[in-house]
């Protein structure tokens, strides 16, 4: 098999230091804050020029923490129970060949530091904190947006979203500008499919805090937030 060589351009800067917790997909809560960090090489502004005239903005990445020797021609999606094998280019699993994953984020702003050179600011990004990016291309609505698109067995794999129960004692020792985005992962059922105990107490790891829940029904309740 042919290796093709390819180079890590940046790196994401965000609230998840571990995988558990990332929203499944880019854009299912915008309100989650990145910044797009370049390697020294290709600090370079030029390369930026005309960015800002986009919305969204389309990351090709590598799922870091799925790197395998091997790979297998199915998976099982967590959206259909853990429980289902599909072949592994009908989904979306981290599980693959090159391990590489696709994200659509918004384009919040472009910031000149002077410790890192020119910065992109983004919205709703589903990647863990230090994730290599190989490439960043805009997002262009004329050609990406395809309305009539089917989707597959995630048309029928339901809605999994929960209520949320986030005391307000505990929710406000988020810092204020995160606190909709914990909202808004939590709401989304973290939980691996394969976890569905009403008695267990889950844990996610998020923008310095440790916000520990459980789920019972379609009740997500936060029991407590400790900062790490």
């Amino acid at each position: 098999m042919e290796d093709v060589k390819i180079q890590v351009i940046a790196r994401m800067k965000s609230d998840f230091p571990t995988k558990f917790g990332i929203p499944r997909q880019s854009g299912l809560v915008e309100e989650l804050r990145s910044t797009i960090i370049f390697e020294p090489e290709f600090r370079n502004a030029d390369a930026l020029r005309g960015i800002e005239g986009y919305s969204h903005l389309w990351l090709i990445w590598q799922f870091s923490e799925a790197v395998r020797t091997d790979w297998s021609p199915t998976v099982r999606p967590p959206r259909l129970g853990g429980n289902t094998r599909m072949g592994v280019f009908a989904t979306r699993s981290p599980f693959r060949p090159n391990n590489l994953g696709l994200s659509s984020v918004k384009l919040l702003g472009v910031e000149h530091t002077e410790k890192y050179g020119t910065v992109l600011h983004v919205g709703g990004a589903d990647l863990m904190d230090g994730t290599p990016i190989f490439d960043i291309k805009p997002y262009i609505p004329y050609s990406d947006c395809h309305g009539s698109a089917v989707g597959g067995f995630t048309d029928t794999a339901g809605d999994f979203l929960l209520q949320v129960d986030f005391p307000a004692q505990l929710l406000a020792l988020l810092p204020e500008d995160k606190r909709a985005a914990a909202m808004g992962i939590l709401s989304h059922d973290p939980r691996p499919s394969y976890q569905r105990k009403p008695d267990r107490i889950y844990g996610i790891p998020f923008a310095g805090f440790d916000i520990r829940f459980t789920v019972k029904d379609d009740q997500l309740t936060v029991v407590t937030v400790e900062k790490v």
